[in-house]
């Protein structure tokens, strides 16, 4: 992080450009932002008018005030003035650096014992880094130093300071505290010391129990509530809760990549655990095996977003997944999928026919069910009966039926299938095809008229074949029921609101396209960072596919002994495009990079 230099060291601190000595002032703000040509005087009269008609604005911050009105940018003609812009101009005015706080990045348990809640409110100040030589604070005030000596001469370390959003500092004064309270309490309440508010474990236990969750355990509900909520506003697709002997990992994977999140003390992230379990519907008491269940809840914009949930017993104690599941992630149009036009034809060239089979292959996470539930959802009209048979199910959609495999009592993808036959089906969608029984039940299914959609665990779309063959499915009923394979996997894409162009590394785009014979684009984009991506550079993901259509040639090839190399060569001249083809593409549009595509796609490709 950049600094500046310490106007602790230093008490003749000048006079603020904006003749301030305190806090800001609208008016001042607002002739600062005419003198620099930010604001013509009409808008800076809006503002003021803006702030005397509606009650309660003039509590607000100036900057706010202004974001508040979206106004255009004299220097930027097009671009708004948002709040982020404004910031960027005090602290340049203010000769200190700018920062977009990223908490995921910030050791919240640290920084939140440097100074007390209550004095961080008192002059608006949020301590973002600690070392042992120094303390970084981020304020929207910068003009106000009051603090400055106190605080170096009772913390002895070197003081830096940055300017951060008014938000920003208003949303992380009044969370970070809350939350490490919470921890602390709840780590009080464990150990059983005197005087907490909440239950102690075992009384939680016992209420998890009958259900009678109420206001008493409030610390751990708001660890809980917080949590759900940062990992919405993170984009995080999956939540790890990982025990450990002292201190446990919260960890989030946003866009395929895991983070380090936060760490908990292990009997806070024990209560935290049995809480979630209480969510889900699961048995708190029982810990020593693997157990499923689902949460529902909303976001903050209000969208109702439903969480898979997974425990499973470690040395430690019970490690949590929770997979998030946003309505919105499940796209409408098969080209938001990632389907360039020629891919987007094959594909629903194959789940329009009345029969057949139709699979999805790829490792897992690879968007395997995000494809399969978005082509349901287009399939799914008021005549269509649409039937799936999943373990677990993913999401639930009242677009369709779905039923859930119970192995307990002989309920299996097989069993399922068997019963979703009498059910009068039109489209079949089979979470997995595991063993033969499943295969073959997939087949009759198909040879009676039905659709049936499911995946595999295979590298490529012809490996399938070979991997039908190995669970015992006869090679006639392959070529009889079959209509197509796809292969996909998913890469981050670059962000478009930093993207820069770049220069095309040479090898490895001839190691991408080895024996394809595309040409190298005449221009490839890289990774920046930017406060939208959190300085990541890559924002989202798309998929690269891989789609074999069982064609005559490749049909007459599905043999017992068939040779694998000779199949994925009938399918090129086909008309199948391979992974590696589909990736570079992608790189080709400026959606994704070499770098990304070397480690998504398996070495044998």
């Amino acid at each position: 992080m950049a600094s500046a230099k310490p106007l602790a060291d230093n008490p003749a601190t000048p006079a603020s450009p904006l003749g301030l000595h305190d806090r800001l002032e609208l008016d001042e703000t607002l002739l600062a932002l005419v003198a620099d040509g930010v604001l013509t005087e009409a808008d800076a009269k809006r503002v003021r008018n803006d702030v005397r008609t509606v009650r309660g604005r003039a509590e607000l911050h100036p900057l706010v005030l202004v974001a508040n009105l979206r106004l255009p940018d004299q220097r930027h003609p097009g671009k708004p003035l948002s709040l982020e812009v404004l910031t960027q101009w005090l602290a340049d005015k203010a000769g200190l650096p700018y920062l977009k706080i990223d908490p995921m990045k910030i050791d919240v348990a640290a920084v939140t014992q440097v100074v007390s809640n209550a004095y961080a409110q008192r002059y608006r100040i949020l301590p973002v880094a600690v070392t042992d030589l120094q303390v970084v604070f981020a304020s929207s005030e910068p003009f106000d130093t009051r603090w400055l000596a106190d605080l170096a001469h009772i913390l002895r370390k070197d003081i830096q300071r940055v300017v951060c959003s008014p938000l920003d500092l208003n949303r992380y004064l009044a969370e970070w505290w809350s939350v490490q309270r919470s921890i602390q309490r709840a780590r009080d309440a464990k150990d059983g010391q005197p005087g907490s508010a909440i239950l102690n474990f075992e009384q939680l236990v016992e209420l998890g129990k009958t259900g009678d969750v109420g206001v008493d355990d409030r610390h751990v509900v708001h660890i809980v509530d917080w949590l759900l909520q940062y990992a919405f506003e993170q984009r995080a697709s999956d939540i790890h809760l990982e025990p450990r002997r002292d201190t446990s990992l919260i960890r989030f994977r946003i866009d395929g990549v895991m983070h380090k999140v936060y760490e908990l003390p292990t009997p806070v992230m024990t209560a935290v655990t049995s809480r979630i379990k209480i969510l889900g519907r699961m048995d708190v008491a029982e810990k020593r095996r693997p157990q499923d269940g689902r949460i529902k809840t909303r976001s903050q914009g209000g969208r109702e977003v439903e969480l898979r949930l997974s425990s499973m017993p470690t040395a430690f104690g019970e490690k949590i997944v929770m997979r998030i599941f946003d309505p919105d992630i499940v796209v409408k149009e098969f080209r938001q999928l990632g389907f360039s036009e020629t891919e987007d034809a094959t594909w629903r060239e194959f789940v329009t026919r009345p029969h057949g089979i139709v699979l999805v292959t790829g490792p897992t996470g690879s968007g395997k069910t995000t494809t399969l539930y978005s082509t349901l959802k287009v399939l799914a009209t008021p005549d269509i009966n649409v039937c799936t048979v999943e373990d677990p199910i993913e999401m639930v959609s009242p677009e369709f039926n779905q039923m859930q495999v119970h192995h307990a009592i002989d309920l299996d993808f097989a069993a399922g299938v068997r019963t979703l036959m009498r059910q009068d089906p039109d489209i079949i969608m089979v979470g997995e095809i595991r063993d033969l029984e499943t295969a073959q039940m997939a087949v009759q299914a198909s040879l009676t008229g039905h659709l049936v959609l499911s995946t595999l665990h295979t590298n490529d779309a012809p490996s399938a074949l070979t991997r039908l063959l190995d669970l015992g499915v006869p090679n006639y009923l392959l070529q009889s029921t079959l209509t197509g394979i796809v292969a996909q996997r998913l890469v981050r894409t670059l962000c478009p609101h930093c993207k820069v162009e770049a220069k095309l590394d040479v090898q490895a785009w001839a190691a991408l396209t080895h024996g394809l014979g595309i040409a190298p684009p005449t221009r490839v984009y890289a990774p920046k960072g930017c406060l939208e991506c959190r300085k990541t550079g890559y924002m989202g993901r798309t998929g690269i596919y891989e789609m074999l259509r069982i064609s005559p040639a490749v049909r007459a090839l599905i043999q017992p002994n068939m040779d694998l190399a000779k199949v994925t060569r009938t399918g090129l001249d086909g008309g199948m495009r391979p992974l590696r083809a589909s990736a570079a593409a992608q790189v080709a549009r400026g959606v994704t990079t070499l770098t990304e595509v070397a480690e998504v796609l398996p070495p044998s490709d």
